[in-house]
């Protein structure tokens, strides 16, 4: 029988765990969301049912389970919150925001995702904790102010200060900048 590792305490890994203390290790919670855009460079937000931000635009998204990758957190909140359907494989990484403050629920990171679709493919529906879902244009100006449009409705798109809840604005903005950069080698399927 071979012997147990012991760390510089002495202890095997066993014993180490049996010790470990967790509440000593302040712990995020964990999201994802998800940058849906359209073969027309359009993005689908929803409107929050709940607080905070309560009546705001927002990327899709919400909290991880404990059986599930965040990818696949990103692709059940697309589906409950929209009623549209994409695999974690479709999924491109886009970060991780982990800002303090960037939620007012407390210390929360999320993995930030961009998925490509068409159009025709997505009729958004709103459902779970989103009051409503559409589409928005993205507009820009001769002063290159961006912002996104949708029935009259003018929502400031200026990164981390934008009309939109948390920090979705600086996440959409580098989705858009990393769209057009690659927009001409993706394929939409």
């Amino acid at each position: 029988m071979m012997d147990k590792k012991r760390d510089q305490k002495g202890l095997t890994e066993q014993e180490f765990l049996e010790a470990y203390k967790k509440k000593n290790y302040p712990r995020p919670y964990l999201t994802a969301d998800l940058v849906l855009l359209s073969d027309t460079g359009e993005v689908l937000l929803v409107q929050r049912k709940g607080h905070p931000f309560l009546g705001c635009w927002a990327l899709p998204g919400g909290f991880a389970k404990a059986d599930e990758t965040v990818a696949e957190t990103a692709v059940r909140e697309l589906r409950e919150e929209t009623g549209a359907e994409t695999a974690p494989e479709a999924l491109i990484p886009l970060g991780l925001y982990s800002k303090p403050g960037r939620d007012p629920r407390g210390w929360v990171v999320t993995q930030a995702y961009l998925a490509i679709l068409p159009r025709g493919k997505v009729c958004p529906a709103a459902g779970d904790d989103a009051a409503d879902a559409a589409w928005f244009r993205l507009k820009l100006d001769r002063e290159k102010r961006v912002w996104l449009e949708h029935d009259g409705l003018r929502l400031e798109l200026n990164g981390a200060s934008s009309d939109l809840a948390f920090d979705h604005g600086e996440i959409l903005t580098a989705a858009y900048k990393l769209y057009f950069t690659k927009k001409k080698e993706w394929i939409y399927v």
